[in-house]
């Protein structure tokens, strides 16, 4: 009796087995590591270009210098440090000097809270002033991926350098993060802003005040 009754259960128990197997949620994919995806950034091929339309609006104000010259340096700010750093997108390495101004060049790092926070404004600032302005972003002492996600995520798409050895902020003797500096034709530094996470506002107003750009709002 117990073993009819075991033959009856049994191929019950399996096909409720199956059942359950075949219905079972997996989840999502896992996401692909960061070698495997696309670059959220532009490449760096056209950093050597200046903007078809750099020249200041009617309203511009008279740029403004916040960094002295210093030995060797071009009158009226520093020169940009001789520094050649990779693009994050490969290809040929960039020289600093060569990036064609007025442009703004973000240090930045993934695990810095105050960049996270301002890097979607210089997005935004990026897109508003294109032909205008260019921005850069400078990455630094942080990892692939972590870079990768952070471009990803807060829909980050111009052109990024990569400085793992910290260079830049060795050369400027800034170590502080995040940092941005306010390049203009002549690739001289007018102004280094060290301040904390800018907004759009502020962004508009010290490329106004220092680059004499003006931006659409």
């Amino acid at each position: 009796m117990n073993r009819r009754l075991a033959l009856v259960i049994l191929p019950l128990l399996l096909a409720l087995a199956g059942c359950t197997s075949g219905t079972q949620d997996d989840g999502p994919a896992p996401r692909p590591a960061a070698a495997e995806r696309p670059s959220p950034f532009r490449d760096c091929a056209s950093l050597s270009a200046a903007p078809t339309t750099a020249s200041p609006g009617p309203d511009a104000a008279t740029p403004t210098s916040s960094v002295p010259g210093t030995p060797g340096s071009a009158a009226g700010g520093q020169a940009l440090p001789e520094l050649t750093l990779s693009c994050f997108t490969g290809g040929a390495p960039i020289a600093l000097r060569d990036v064609a101004g007025p442009a703004l060049i973000n240090v930045w790092a993934s695990w810095c809270g105050p960049c996270r926070k301002e890097l979607p404004a210089f997005q935004r600032l990026s897109e508003r002033a294109a032909g205008r302005l260019q921005v850069v972003g400078v990455n630094t002492q942080d990892s692939r991926g972590g870079a990768q996600s952070i471009g990803e995520d807060f829909g980050v798409r111009f052109p990024i350098l990569v400085d793992q050895g910290d260079a830049l902020q060795r050369e400027l003797k800034r170590k502080a993060f995040p940092l941005t500096l306010f390049v203009d034709g002549q690739g001289r530094i007018r102004h280094i802003d060290a301040t904390g996470a800018l907004d759009d506002a502020q962004l508009t107003k010290l490329v106004r005040q220092h680059l004499g750009v003006t931006v659409p709002a």
